[in-house]
């Protein structure tokens, strides 16, 4: 048997995650497609820069070997002649990062000042009239680019005399120029994409606006605020707001049919019931039959208002109409006090300003009117009706608590449930057909309620408590 710390685990299930708003998929695909693009273009830029640079490094590193090779002489029994001048001061500077070497036959090698005790064992010498660009390679003094180019000097004696020429620059300068193009291409980049998301959040903004303008007016439809959605929309929602107002006036008008079918259904019963009861009342004819008849009879009539008070409860509807309270109650106070005149019961009222009813007036008044009416016919002298609106965040519409106190007996916290019961009364003394706490409860569970009875703190009476969830 698992145990009930594994029957919890099963049992509870995590909430179904809330899909993304339009708004929020269209910012975040495009703010990916844009960083993909903005992406490509960088490493393109960056690329497209790096294949200049080198090739312009190859240019001035063959310029410099160009320009050593112009100043280079050559003298009696073929002696190289070095320049004691440079093309760049670079040249002169140790440790400068640009550096120049020389290597001929029987061992000959020259170095330029910047590359005194640098270590050029990577280099080798070419044919005549070869040429190498090769870089970056690693070496004992790091990562370097050079440009070599082997010639052949003529001496006064018509003797040949090869020379390899290189010269050669650090990686650290050539990438020092890349990396401030490529910090510089980042910011302007970075720039470039915040200003486009906020560009095109503004436009999504802008175009989603109808959208938005649809879900203000199907808040104030389902607020009772308006009847239709009756603003002017782009034609792409022309159609999917003509058929919502569609289903909300085929809705309004089925239930006016609904209703007003009921209402003949009443009368066509009621009437011929009416006059059975009134035809065996004034009969003096078999007494025995004639009580058996009018005791069905009663009961067929409680049964036909009972069924009928039911079937006309609408329910929770999506579009209902807020129906203010305050007004209604004061209505149904001043009709239950000319009933109960003799009773002089004094009713209080505690209604919150502006708290109203979605739905049908027809059920507010079956509610509030059945949960008076049982107060007023069990109160000593006092009744207190409470009405508060009870808002939730999120929703459209607020909840709705209502209770109706009493200074009467109360009722049993065991005979609570019977009382509820059709046609159950709870003092057989007292007239009534024993369905107006029934209708309550029906119409209470067809909102969605709950309806709670028990001990009023104040009256010491029974207390009808009806909470009703928001929308």
């Amino acid at each position: 048997m698992p145990s009930p710390a594994a029957t919890a685990t099963k049992t509870e299930q995590p909430a179904p995650r809330r899909p993304l708003s339009l708004a929020a998929r269209a910012a975040l695909a495009t703010g990916l497609a844009l960083a993909g693009f903005l992406g490509i273009i960088g490493v393109t830029l960056s690329q497209a820069k790096y294949q200049t640079a080198l090739s312009g490094l190859h240019d001035r590193l063959e310029n410099d070997v160009l320009a050593y090779l112009a100043l280079i002489d050559v003298g009696r029994n073929g002696r190289l002649l070095l320049p004691y001048s440079s093309p760049d001061p670079s040249f002169s500077m140790p440790g400068s990062g640009l550096y120049a070497v020389a290597m001929g036959n029987d061992g000959f090698h020259w170095e330029s000042s910047s590359a005194i005790g640098r270590d050029f064992s990577f280099l080798s010498r070419l044919k005549p009239g070869e040429t190498r660009f090769v870089g970056p390679i690693d070496t004992r003094m790091g990562r370097v680019y050079y440009y070599s180019y082997g010639v052949v000097f003529e001496s006064q004696d018509n003797k040949a005399v090869p020379l390899t020429f290189t010269v050669a620059q650090t990686e650290d300068q050539f990438q020092g120029e890349n990396g401030t193009y490529r910090r510089s291409l980042i910011i302007y980049l970075s720039t470039l994409g915040v200003m486009l998301i906020v560009l095109q959040m503004l436009l999504l903004r802008w175009s989603l606006t109808p959208l938005r303008k649809v879900a203000a007016d199907m808040s104030r439809v389902e607020r009772g605020k308006s009847d239709s959605l009756d603003s002017q929309y782009p034609l792409e929602l022309i159609g999917l707001t003509e058929r919502i107002n569609g289903f909300i006036e085929s809705e309004r008008e089925q239930r006016t049919r609904y209703r007003n079918t009921l209402a003949d259904l009443a009368h066509s019963l009621k009437t011929p019931l009416a006059v059975i009861r009134s035809r065996l009342e004034s009969s003096s004819e078999a007494p025995a039959l004639a009580h058996d008849v009018l005791d069905q009879v009663r009961r067929m009539d409680e049964l036909v208002a009972y069924q009928l008070a039911r079937a006309a409860t609408t329910g929770r509807q999506p579009f209902a109409t807020a129906i203010p309270i305050g007004g209604h109650a004061e209505d149904l106070v001043q009709s239950l006090e000319k009933v109960y005149a003799a009773k002089n019961v004094l009713c209080e009222f505690e209604i919150d300003e502006g708290v109203a009813f979605y739905g049908e007036q027809g059920d507010l008044l079956e509610l509030m009117g059945n949960l008076l009416e049982n107060a007023f016919k069990w109160s000593r002298h006092r009744v207190l009706l409470v009405v508060k609106a009870t808002p939730q965040p999120g929703k459209q519409r607020p909840g709705l608590l209502m209770s109706v106190e009493d200074d009467g007996p109360g009722i049993e916290p065991d005979k609570v449930d019977r009382v509820l019961q059709r046609g159950v009364r709870g003092d057989e003394r007292v007239q009534g057909h024993g369905i107006g706490l029934s209708i309550v409860q029906d119409i209470v569970r067809a909102y969605q309620g709950e309806l709670a009875v028990d001990r009023s703190p104040e009256f010491g009476g029974a207390r009808f408590s009806v909470t009703l969830p928001p929308g």
